[in-house]
């Protein structure tokens, strides 16, 4: 494991809640929406509505409440989509945090001790919509999470230096209407270098970019400990 990955993982060696603390880790149900499960290749997970009635199937089948995963995960979620293909022969399609699907308005709680870094309504098509990105001090280095899809009231009473402590509600999730066009879910993303960004950063890569973006962007389970 690097160094700086290291450092991620001697924050916990316990699961830690990203949604609403009342759902156990127990209901939470690994989902693939990558381009190698066969199961995807005659639904247009593209449509909101038919993602949605996928993740429904998926979480009845498993008795689960939240179904999460994606980290690197190579998806044609982004397909047709001119936000992820403005350059044709290499469109952004690797997806660099964890998504977890659940209920519009579930609960958004905090991880680890953290500041308010920056937030804004990313509401282009295909975009975040509403996104907030907080700031923790690990020892000496400083890391970003980044959290997208949720709803606009979640960024409404924020404001840049606001302490949240770990387990503490942040936001909610928000609706398809509102999230651009996706069924209900949170984006949950770690980021070293934010390299200038404010309420925004890449969530998705070109295979082309994905030795910078996976060292930029280590995997978020590494503090979950899903």
């Amino acid at each position: 494991m690097r160094e700086r990955d290291q450092l991620i993982a001697s924050i916990s060696n316990v699961p830690l809640s990203i949604l609403d603390e009342e759902i156990p880790i127990e209901k939470y149900a690994l989902l693939n929406l990558g381009v190698d499960n066969s199961a995807l290749a005659d639904i247009d997970i593209t449509n909101p509505q038919i993602c949605q009635a996928y993740i429904d199937q998926f979480l009845e089948k498993n008795k689960a409440q939240v179904a999460y995963g994606g980290y690197l995960e190579q998806r044609n979620l982004y397909k047709n989509n001119n936000h992820f293909s403005a350059v044709p022969t290499t469109p952004r399609n690797i997806h660099l945090g964890i998504d977890f699907w659940a209920t519009a308005g579930t609960v958004v709680t905090t991880p680890l001790d953290g500041k308010i870094h920056s937030f804004r309504n990313n509401n282009t098509s295909g975009n975040y919509g509403p996104t907030l990105i907080l700031e923790h001090k690990i020892k000496d280095k400083l890391l970003y999470s980044l959290y997208g899809h949720l709803s606009l009231e979640s960024i409404e009473q924020l404001y840049t230096g606001k302490l949240f402590r770990k387990g503490e509600p942040l936001a909610r999730l928000g609706t398809s209407d509102i999230n651009v066009n996706y069924a209900p879910h949170l984006h949950f993303q770690l980021i070293w270098d934010l390299q200038g960004y404010k309420g925004d950063y890449p969530g998705v890569c070109a295979l082309e970019d994905l030795n910078f973006y996976r060292e930029n962007c280590p995997n978020p389970n590494i503090l979950l400990n899903m």
